[in-house]
């Protein structure tokens, strides 16, 4: 059954976003609701990578799209490698293991 709110969890694996999110984080998204804004946290699918999701933060709309990159500038698995991306979710709160919302930050 479809979940009513579209929500659904993602965990965080790797470095990419670090400060902000660790590996092992568990992050509620929603898939819908207010528009992505520049700055948000969400998670993705790379045009050229469909088979990869990733959470990182949206910098621009980009070609119908957003351009992402992760908070951690030493990797670079984001949109400098696999240009633009398309979102599935933007997120809302991390539960585990330390509940909060994910700092915003402007790009």
């Amino acid at each position: 059954m479809p979940n009513p709110f579209g929500l659904f969890a993602v965990l965080v694996r790797g470095p990419s976003m670090a400060p902000t999110l660790r590996h092992g984080d568990l992050l509620l998204v929603r898939r819908g609701g207010r528009a992505v804004r520049p700055g948000d946290i969400v998670v993705a699918t790379f045009r050229t990578r469909p088979d990869l999701l990733v959470v990182k933060r949206a910098v621009r709309a980009d070609d119908g799209g957003w351009w992402v990159r992760g908070d951690n500038e030493l990797v670079t698995d984001d949109s400098r490698a696999y240009g633009v991306a398309d979102v599935r979710g933007r997120v809302l709160l991390r539960y585990w293991p330390r509940p909060g919302r994910p700092r915003y930050r402007p790009v």
